[in-house]
Order: structure tokens, then sequence, then C-alpha cells
């Protein structure tokens, strides 16, 4: 048994769509979560500068005595992903486990997968899902403005903006005839019913932060690692408001964070 907590972080609200899923697969487990709410996007930045913002993160979590780090946000996974092989502690991004359930799910080998700038930039969902399934046919787009979408609460299927942003970067994977779709920043969850709507029903759409989940749960039970007892509870970090923390995660979650949130200075760390 550990009690140490888990530590998330990710660019801004986004990763706490993969808190939401550890709280649902580790119910037990204490959750630690940084968004850098004052730098978002990272998805636009350049690898120097994703490096940079990935160690003060991971510097920061490692100051609450966390057991594991996940960083729940696919452009760190995808452009600056070796940053979790040094940082002295347990460390999984979404690259790996995303691929590898968009493999699972995929049956005619056809693989969509959408991201930020730097996520599609890197080539990094296309080199693992090749060298998983050598016949794949990978079919990948850039959505830049999927993030400032969620981090200015339009995430509503039947918003105007929203219907028309989905049309501008993914008509071009629909007439792909994808069977699959790497939602491959844990921002684009909370785009799902739109996403979903306008690829249709033909189309399963991979949930990053879900399957980061699934693996960091694994891990910690294969390690034994666990928190065997007692209810779970979050403590919520931000670069920016605290109350304008609160409200986009209100309105794009439909509920209120459960916990408290503090401000950190994080060009500290």
């Amino acid at each position: 048994m550990d009690n140490r907590p888990i530590g998330v972080f990710d660019s801004g609200m986004g990763g706490l769509t993969a808190v939401v899923e550890l709280q649902k697969v580790l119910p037990r487990e204490n959750i630690v979560y940084f968004g850098d709410t004052g730098r978002v996007p990272y998805g636009t930045k350049s690898p120097e500068i994703l490096r940079k913002y990935a160690r003060q993160d991971i510097d920061f979590l490692k100051t609450k005595n966390v057991k594991m780090i996940l960083a729940a946000c696919g452009t760190v996974s995808s452009a600056a992903g070796e940053i979790g092989e040094t940082c002295g502690v347990l460390y999984s991004g979404v690259l790996k486990p995303t691929a590898a359930a968009a493999i699972r799910e995929t049956k005619n080998r056809r693989i969509g997968v959408i991201g930020t700038p730097a996520t599609i930039r890197s080539g990094a969902y296309e080199r693992l899902l090749k060298a998983s399934c050598p016949d794949a046919e990978i079919f990948s787009r850039a959505c830049p403005l999927f993030v400032p979408l969620v981090e200015n609460r339009h995430t509503k299927r039947d918003d105007p903006l929203v219907k028309e942003t989905m049309k501008e970067y993914l008509a071009g994977l629909r007439e792909k005839e994808i069977d699959t779709l790497i939602l491959g920043c844990t921002h684009y969850p909370l785009l799902a019913g739109a996403i979903g709507d306008f690829m249709g029903p033909g189309v399963a759409l991979i949930n990053s932060g879900r399957e980061a989940a699934l693996y960091c749960a694994q891990t910690l039970r294969e390690r034994g690692l666990l928190r065997e007892a007692g209810e779970g509870a979050a403590q919520y970090f931000v670069s920016d408001s605290v109350e304008g923390f609160r409200e986009n995660a209100r309105a794009c979650l439909g509920a209120p964070v459960e916990g408290p949130v503090e401000w950190v200075a994080i060009d500290d760390y």
C-alpha cells in the first residue's frame, strides 16, 4: 500500500479529462493536478520551450511527494516524451496507451489522428502506430483551434462556432473512410460530442485521457503501489486565475472541481 498521490499535469483544462478517468478507475487514490493555465496552449510552442515547461511542471509535482506522474498532455507526450526518462519518479505520457487502444479498435486499419500542431508535427503517433501495425494507414490533422475552443468554454455540440470548426478540420479525415480516430489531446474529449456527430457512428473515438488512466492503474497495481483504503481526494494548482479555472472547469465538465485550487508561481521551479 502506498498513500502518496498521483501527479497529473497539462497545459490547462484538458488534463481534467484524465483526472476524471483516474477517479473512475482508481477511486481510492489521491491526485495532485497542475494546469499551466498561464501558458496555455502548449501545442504551438517549440520543442525547446515544451521541454522547459514540462521540466518545471514535473519539478513542481515532485515537491508534492507523488508516486507517479502522468503527463496528461498529448503535446508533451509526443514532442517531449523523453522528459520522463530522467525525472526520478514513475512517469507516463498518453501516447503509448492511446496508440495501443487504436490498434486494438480498428477493423479496416485506417486510423485518424487529431492533435495540436506540435503533436502532429512530431510524427510520434504515426511512428508508434506503424511500428505496431505496419500495414495501417494513418491520416493526421492538426487542429489548432480546438484547445482555444475548450479553454473559452465552447464545447457544446450545437454551438455554431464548434460545428464550423469541426467542418474546417475534420472534413478531409471523414473522406478517408477511417474507422478509428485518436483524440490526441486531452482537451479533445470535451469536444467528443461534436466530433462524433461530424465523423458519424462508424468511427470509434479513442480518448487519450481514459487510456492513460487505465495504463496508470495497471502500472501501479503491478508494482504494488495502490492505495488500498479510504476515499481519494484531489488538489488542484494553476499558474493563472484560480476563479477562472473553477469557472472553466464547471462549464466544461458540467460539475465543479471537488477540492482546493491554488495558484503556483511555476517559473520558480
